[in-house]
């Protein structure tokens, strides 16, 4: 399928990479951590399932703004979207979310410890490069020439 719009190609890279690193606000730093994202396009939302001992839902609950950072190096494709996230104990959501590898951290989908963050993208920016290979065979001949490596697209995206 091709996308026919900026914002589509970032909802299908982010499809194809499936794992981005979470980032939020804790007091003066940022955190990051690799989270299992469901991705709602017609919804222009992404979930995650979290534990509410890990302080990723105090987090987002004290500074909302979040960043999810989506990288493959094999395919030099490289995706980072800012917006907001919210938690929620909707037992609705949680169940429609649960996938048989979230028993790797939650006992079922009862479980009182599992919470929702719902993001709401607001921009992105991607990088879709033509491969590893290609990319550092472009970059080689460009140092050699001194010109600038046609190397993929890049494009900030309104979400």
């Amino acid at each position: 399928m091709k996308a026919t719009s900026d914002a589509d190609k970032v909802w299908k890279l982010m499809e194809k990479i499936a794992i981005p690193m979470l980032v939020t606000h804790d007091r003066d730093t940022m955190r990051a951590r690799p989270m299992a994202a469901r991705l709602e396009q017609g919804e222009n939302a992404i979930y995650f399932l979290t534990h509410v001992s890990l302080h990723k839902d105090d987090e987002i609950e004290k500074d909302p703004r979040v960043c999810l950072a989506f990288a493959d190096n094999d395919s030099q494709t490289y995706v980072s979207v800012t917006g907001e996230g919210e938690i929620s104990n909707d037992r609705n959501i949680i169940k429609d979310l649960w996938t048989p590898l979230s028993r790797a951290w939650f006992s079922g989908p009862d479980d009182p410890a599992i919470r929702v963050i719902r993001f709401i993208p607001h921009d992105a920016e991607f990088w879709d490069n033509p491969g590893k290979v290609v990319t550092y065979v472009k970059m080689a001949a460009a140092a050699m020439t001194g010109k600038t490596p046609d190397i993929g697209e890049n494009r900030k995206v309104a979400m």
